[in-house]
């Protein structure tokens, strides 16, 4: 895929505030859930095709493109048959992870609801933003494993680290998990949906783990304290 120049922006804010620079750049659409689906490591265009449905290819290059051209993103060609290119965040874009992370606790907060009809479901997109939304626990360390059985059976693993105050994920298994969380596309909904309804999921090793990474997720946590 042979790179070319992005064009100009086409809605700059054209204000001299802080929060209008930032807008110029992350504002347009995709942009964030490309930075979002990026957290967990490197991607390649077709992958970043399939995990966010609704985009064009058309919009996903041009978006891609300027984004690179931003310093947002890095774009690396590997001399392969056929051709791979990988993306990923720099820095300066992964200072944006607790941007997104505030965004989906609001969206949790106050516009979270059971999928809507013509919603696409993936879990994984909520889960790419879960490190930054894990809350400590005194004592609680980690790696646990959740894995998402989608309705074609096709398995789906995610390796969410919990540390000291940090927390980080993999899009892969975890043979050396402390806990595990497994469950149907379907028990995924009701567990991560506003009800919370954990039911349905099989939790296996670490009980105290495996709540401190569903709450982050779900965000009891957060509601718990506001409620408080």
């Amino acid at each position: 895929m042979t790179p070319t120049t992005p064009p100009p922006k086409r809605h700059p804010y054209a204000q001299w505030a802080p929060d209008a620079r930032a807008l110029d750049l992350v504002g347009d659409k995709w942009t964030l859930l490309i930075v979002r689906d990026l957290a967990p490591g490197p991607r390649r265009f077709v992958e970043l095709q399939r995990v966010l449905p609704g985009i064009s290819t058309e919009q996903l290059r041009s978006r891609l493109n300027r984004m690179v051209a931003d310093g947002l993103l890095t774009r690396q060609r590997y001399r392969e048959v056929p051709p791979r290119v990988d993306y990923e965040l720099t820095p300066r874009s992964r200072e944006l992870l607790p941007v997104l992370a505030a965004l989906a606790r609001w969206g949790l907060d106050w516009a979270w609801t059971a999928p809507r009809e013509g919603e696409a479901i993936d879990i994984g997109a909520i889960l790419r933003v879960a490190p930054s939304l894990i809350a400590a626990a005194p004592g609680v360390a980690g790696t646990a494993e959740l894995t998402v059985i989608r309705p074609d059976g096709t398995l789906c693993h995610y390796a969410i680290t919990v540390g000291a105050g940090t927390a980080t994920i993999v899009e892969a298994p975890a043979p050396d998990a402390a806990a595990r969380i497994a469950g149907s596309e379907a028990d995924w909904i009701d567990a991560l949906g506003p009800g919370a309804d954990r039911s349905a999921l099989k939790i296996t090793g670490g009980a105290a783990l495996a709540s401190v990474v569903l709450d982050g997720i779900g965000g009891s946590a957060q509601r718990a304290s506001r409620a408080a």
